[in-house]
């Protein structure tokens, strides 16, 4: 049989092989997709597997004491403080970044010249890839020392706030200096973010609000922020799930103690979960205690997804309510 050689078949057999490609691509896609999904599903078993002995054995007194004696008969655990202190840390650095983050994100797309916001672009997408560890060693030589000088000043002039307070006179190792350490990881990445969804405000939005006379501000209120709330959220979020998660940098320059302090953000000593990870899993007394860390790291992952699942429906939400 002779073979058939025109520009219709040669046109044919290209769309079926572009079409296989597609579905090869496809499946392959899918494939990493769910694979992420069955690491995700992984992890979880795994670290809920530990966690089950330990909530046995300690109980709730895991979830509600702040007792750490892994020396006593029998040993005691909880991890409470660390808890609180994840917390505390986090609400500390988006006090100070969210403010940072957004008028850094106004300069940069609607004030500062276009060679200008393009540096300033580089810089903190720049800043946003240094490693933590870098990010730690010039907090504990660096800032903390700088700092203490800022935390007398706080306490001096604003005393009478009870979160001001200091009884000790001692300034190092506060949450306040790793809420700061946090917050100034946390402003690149929602500076990258904030910054990318106000450039992407509609022009003729923008024009029509300057043709009726409105000024800055009232732009910003009633067209730029409401136009990329959902965008501007998300961003928050992405940084809060660093703070959470972050070890080393607040390992630097946060003095460990498990007492849970609820408003003094300037005494010194404090916590999270990470940072107990950090430092007492390489000195663990033994199998059991080894148990307990990856139990708190669980418990540490679950709030991270949380975080994650309720930024997921704010960004839905407000996306619903814009359209």
């Amino acid at each position: 049989m002779a073979q058939v050689d025109t520009p219709q078949f040669r046109d044919l057999a290209t769309n079926v092989n572009s079409h296989r490609g597609d579905r090869i691509f496809n499946r392959v896609i899918t494939g990493l997709a769910f694979s992420a999904l069955i690491i995700l599903a992984g992890i979880t078993v795994f670290l809920g597997a530990q966690t089950i002995p330990v909530l046995k054995d300690q109980g709730l007194s895991f979830l509600t004491s702040t007792v750490w004696d892994s020396l006593g008969t029998p040993p005691q655990y909880g991890i409470w403080g660390m808890l609180y202190g994840s917390i505390l840390l986090s609400v500390i650095a988006l006090v100070i970044a969210v403010p940072a983050s957004l008028l850094l994100s106004v300069f940069m797309v609607f004030i500062a010249p276009a060679k200008l916001a393009k540096v300033m672009t580089n810089v903190v997408d720049l800043m946003a890839a240094i490693p933590s560890v870098i990010i730690g060693l010039w907090a504990f030589y660096v800032l903390a020392p700088t700092a203490v000088g800022w935390q007398e000043l706080m306490n001096q002039y604003l005393g009478w706030i009870p979160i001001f307070q200091n009884s000790s006179g001692n300034f190092n190792g506060t949450p306040f200096i790793a809420g700061f350490v946090l917050a100034v990881m946390m402003i690149p990445i929602i500076t990258s973010v904030t910054r990318e969804v106000m450039g992407r405000t509609p022009p003729e939005l923008i024009n029509a609000s300057e043709a009726l006379g409105c000024s800055l501000w009232t732009m910003l209120r009633y067209v730029a922020l409401p136009f990329g709330r959902g965008g501007i959220v998300g961003g928050i979020m992405l940084g809060l799930g660093r703070a959470l998660g972050e070890t080393i940098a607040v390992f630097f320059v946060l003095k460990l103690v498990f007492d849970v302090n609820y408003y003094q953000i300037l005494e010194s000593g404090g916590g999270s979960i990470a940072t107990l990870i950090v430092s007492k899993f390489g000195d663990a007394s033994g199998p059991f205690e080894t148990q307990v860390l990856l139990a708190a790291g669980f418990f540490l992952f679950a709030g991270t997804l949380v975080v994650n699942v309720i930024a997921n429906l704010i960004v839905k939400r407000t996306g619903r309510l814009q359209s």
